[in-house]
């Protein structure tokens, strides 16, 4: 893997990243934890924005 800093493994992962964050947040859900469950559906909808942020910087 030529770049394996964690900006670029997490750019990389990034589907999976998020799906995982979703399996934590429904886990939680479950257990009736919504507060952190919001937590962890906070961070995928920053690392989400910030991607698509990035996708309209590329040419």
């Amino acid at each position: 893997m030529p770049d394996s800093t964690v900006g670029s493994l997490a750019e990389l992962y990034l589907g999976n990243i998020l799906y995982a964050l979703e399996l934590a947040a429904l886990s939680l859900d479950e257990q009736r934890r919504g507060e952190d469950a919001a937590f962890y559906r906070g961070i995928a909808r920053k690392l989400a924005e910030a991607r698509g942020t990035d996708r309209t910087r590329e040419p």
